[in-house]
C-alpha cells in the first residue's frame, strides 16, 4: 500500500498550499506542519499505524485519525495499493497524447469514464491531453485507441507511447 497525492504533476505551489482538483473547480488546501508530517509518515509507509504516526508527530492517536480522515475527505491524499500493472495481469500500458479540436474538457470527461484510463491530465504544448492506459494486451490497447478514443467527437489526432518496462514509480516527493 502507498500514499498517492491527487495529482503529482500539480504538486505543491511553493506556498505551503497543495492544489487539489475537485471536478472543474480548483481548490487549495492549506497544510500546517503537523499535516505535512502526517503525510510524510504515510508516504514512507501507507500502512503505518495511527499510533506510530502519533508518536512521530506529537499528536494523540485519535487526533491523527481525524486529521488523516480530513486529508482523505478533502482529496489531498488517497491511501491505496499501488501495483505494477504488468505483474498483475495487464501486459500493456501506454501513454497516449491526444490533440483535440474544440472543448478539451468535454473530451477529457468522456475519457475519464473509460476503465482503462489510469491517469489523465489536461496539458499545454503538443498535446491537449496525456492519457495513461492500462490494458490486458496489444489487441486491447488497439481497440481502446482505435475504436474508443479516436472516434470521440473533437479528437483530431493521437500519438501512443508504449511502455516497455516500469523502472521507477514513487509517491514520496514530500510536501512544501
Amino acid at each position: 500500500m502507498g500514499l498517492r497525492l491527487r495529482n503529482p504533476l500539480r504538486g505543491v505551489n511553493g506556498t505551503g498550499r497543495l492544489a487539489a482538483m475537485s471536478g472543474r473547480e480548483l481548490q487549495a488546501t492549506t497544510l500546517d506542519d503537523v499535516s505535512k508530517a502526517i503525510i510524510d509518515q504515510l508516504q514512507q509507509d501507507g500502512r503505518r499505524s495511527y499510533a506510530a504516526i502519533s508518536s512521530a508527530v506529537g499528536l494523540s492517536e485519535a487526533a491523527v485519525r481525524q486529521r488523516v480522515g480530513r486529508l482523505i475527505e478533502s482529496g489531498v491524499i488517497q491511501i491505496t495499493a499501488v501495483t505494477d500493472p504488468m505483474q498483475v495481469g495487464f501486459r500493456r500500458a501506454a501513454m497516449v497524447g491526444v490533440v483535440v479540436t474544440g472543448d478539451v474538457e468535454a473530451v477529457a470527461a468522456e475519457l475519464t469514464e473509460m476503465s482503462e484510463v489510469a491517469y489523465m491530465i489536461i496539458t499545454a504544448g503538443g498535446f491537449d491531453l496525456l492519457v495513461e492506459l492500462v490494458c490486458e494486451d496489444d489487441d486491447h490497447l488497439l481497440d481502446v485507441i482505435n475504436r474508443r478514443i479516436r472516434v470521440l467527437p473533437g479528437v483530431l489526432r493521437t500519438e501512443t507511447f508504449v511502455y516497455l518496462k516500469l523502472k521507477k514509480q514513487i509517491y514520496t516527493w514530500g510536501t512544501r
